[in-house]
């Protein structure tokens, strides 16, 4: 079976690696926009929008197509990607000494006897969070690295998580364990 991974997100290109040899990239374009939805229920139907809209590209016909989303829940709260560096700050100062969620949802749509099925599920990994300074997050804020980052940080930048329970690749943003169980349910 060939695949396609609808993401441009190098992390989640490196951990799907993981699991198949050989893939396409061809990220989603449509809006990110189900804020009505929280936690695993946002995660699954952001992966599904996502999944679904490369699916029924003719460029993706007749290959399985796994698409992700990640946002981390402080508080009840949805934390997506930074808007500009001053929200940056704002939410790493807001999970600084605290504890969150990170959920990822994965939708893999696939043919199968002439039709396109489709299999949803998520993951979720609670994170503690070292204490960081306002010096601390001024410097890692001017390193560029949380902007393109659900809650404004990478786990895999070090020295801003204390510990995790749950799944790593989950935080990273490919929580490859359940891919893994949801290619063998397919049977692909």
């Amino acid at each position: 079976m060939e695949w396609i991974l609808a993401s441009a997100s190098p992390r989640r290109k490196e951990l799907l690696g993981e699991l198949i040899e050989n893939f396409e990239i061809m990220p989603a374009q449509g809006e990110e926009d189900l804020h009505a939805l929280t936690g695993a229920r946002l995660v699954e139907a952001l992966a599904a929008q996502k999944a679904t809209e490369v699916a029924s590209r003719s460029e993706a016909n007749g290959k399985a197509v796994l698409g992700a989303d990640t946002i981390v829940c402080l508080d009840g709260k949805t934390l997506g990607k930074p808007k500009d560096e001053a929200e940056a700050k704002r939410m790493l100062a807001a999970l600084s000494g605290r504890s969150h969620e990170v959920f990822t949802g994965v939708c893999i749509s696939y043919p199968k006897a002439g039709k396109r099925e489709t299999l949803v599920a998520s993951d979720r990994t609670l994170v503690h969070f070292e204490t960081l300074s306002a010096s601390q997050i001024e410097a890692y804020v001017k390193t560029g690295s949380p902007m393109d980052k659900a809650g404004a940080y990478g786990i895999q930048d070090g020295g801003l998580v204390r510990s995790i329970e749950g799944s790593l690749s989950n935080v990273i943003g490919l929580p490859v364990e359940l891919c893994a169980r949801m290619i063998k349910q397919a049977g692909i």
